[in-house]
């Protein structure tokens, strides 16, 4: 539904509201208050922020995915007098995701908690903003029949997958015929020119320093690790029907190119902004129109150089030997990248927890890979199984190292 068109208000859920892409939706929102209404937030834990922000915006629901955090949250609105009304658990995230009242939901939830979600919003037919990628990496043709069936339009929010959005031609029809391969930049994050054999010395606090982008943690170390990309790659094949082979991926350290489409006459299209996440949400949430992101300009003038880097020059195969995985699993038993996403997310845990070190993250998801012997999943409750099952093998790899 255009609601412009209608003179009311687009409505929108942002699932995931605390985090570092909810916040930024936030301010994005709050720079049109004629056009776009926070119907519904959710978060998991972090009460006295979502408190903050019912303050602010007064939506009808909040949910809080832990039930202590929720009983917490609806005392403190009760005592700011505030009208939100207050809901716990997954769900009810799955409920205001689906709400028929709701427009648009921004899904950035971070990591398979979200795919639950994302996939009520797509049942009910509601325009969906992804920022959530493992919806696809986990959730895979599935995740796309489901979108399908409701009827549902799909925009990326990814900084890479939204540029490649803009890059390529309106009809999906001619991308077969008219594209040659889509390009995503990577800035190689904080440790691109750091010595591989010092890698087991790196600490939480060093990974998640990222020279360009604001994150949150765990998508941080994933950068770090250059996982992130190897997660985008999966997700891009998917997004645009793209096969692996024509996906490829080049170190732009600056992140002021966000990603590219090479044509079959070799010409090639890209989409360039500050490294700032309003600049795709804003174009997500206005989409096809543009509206003000709060983000700043490019001033060119000020750039020294645009530069990049191939993959494979100098020790980077050796730096992010996890890029790889992204096609070695594309190419593999579907299910191969839910089990990824599953053994990245305990190993990335547990580096942050201390548990194992950042050189042996690669080794905890090559482990699970190749232990695990997925098959096709026809249900939301099989992804889950896969998921778990995988999760659990990683948890053993952990404790095997920690020995």
């Amino acid at each position: 539904m255009n609601t412009q068109s209608t003179g009311r208000r687009q409505r929108v859920a942002i699932l995931g509201s605390t985090g570092s892409i909810g916040v930024s939706t936030l301010e994005v929102m709050a720079l049109h208050p004629q056009r776009l209404e926070v119907f519904a937030l959710a978060a998991c834990t972090q009460v006295d922020k979502m408190l903050a922000q019912c303050a602010q915006f007064k939506p009808v629901f909040a949910v809080m995915a832990n039930p202590a955090a929720a009983r917490e949250l609806a005392q403190k609105c009760k005592g700011n007098s505030l009208p939100t009304q207050v809901l716990s658990g997954p769900k009810a995230i799955e409920e205001i995701a689906s709400h028929e009242q709701v427009d648009s939901v921004m899904a950035a939830i971070v990591g398979a908690a979200g795919l639950a979600s994302c996939l009520a919003a797509a049942r009910a037919g509601k325009r969906l903003l992804l920022a959530n990628k493992e919806a696809l990496v986990v959730g895979g043709d599935f995740f796309l029949r489901s979108v399908a069936a409701g009827g549902a339009k799909l925009l990326p929010i990814d900084s890479e997958h939204s540029a490649v959005f803009q890059s390529l031609p309106d009809d999906p029809a001619c991308w077969a015929a008219q594209i040659d391969k889509i390009i995503l930049t990577a800035s190689g994050g904080p440790f691109r020119q750091r010595d591989p054999a010092t890698f087991g010395a790196i600490t939480p606090d060093q990974a998640c320093a990222h020279p360009n982008w604001v994150m949150g943690r765990k998508i941080s170390v994933d950068s770090a690790t250059m996982m992130n990309k190897a997660l985008e790659v999966i997700e891009a094949s998917y997004l645009f029907g793209m096969a692996p082979n024509r996906i490829e991926v080049v170190i732009h350290p600056q992140s002021v190119i966000h990603s590219m489409v090479q044509y079959r006459d070799h010409s090639v299209l890209a989409q360039l902004g500050t490294p700032d996440m309003k600049v795709p949400i804003a174009l997500g949430l206005s989409w096809p129109d543009r509206v003000t992101s709060g983000a700043e300009a490019l001033d060119f003038g000020a750039m020294a150089d645009l530069s990049f880097e191939s993959i494979t020059s100098n020790d980077h195969p050796r730096r992010f030997p996890g890029l790889r995985l992204a096609w070695q699993v594309l190419d593999a038993a579907p299910g191969s990248t839910a089990v990824l996403n599953a053994a990245n997310e305990v190993a990335v845990a547990a580096f942050l927890q201390g548990t194992i070190r950042f050189d042996q993250i690669h080794a905890v998801n090559l482990e699970t890979l190749s232990a695990m012997q997925p098959s096709p999943s026809g249900s939301l409750e099989d992804l889950l199984a896969l998921d778990g099952t995988s999760r659990a093998l990683a948890q053993r790899v952990v404790k095997a190292l920690q020995c």
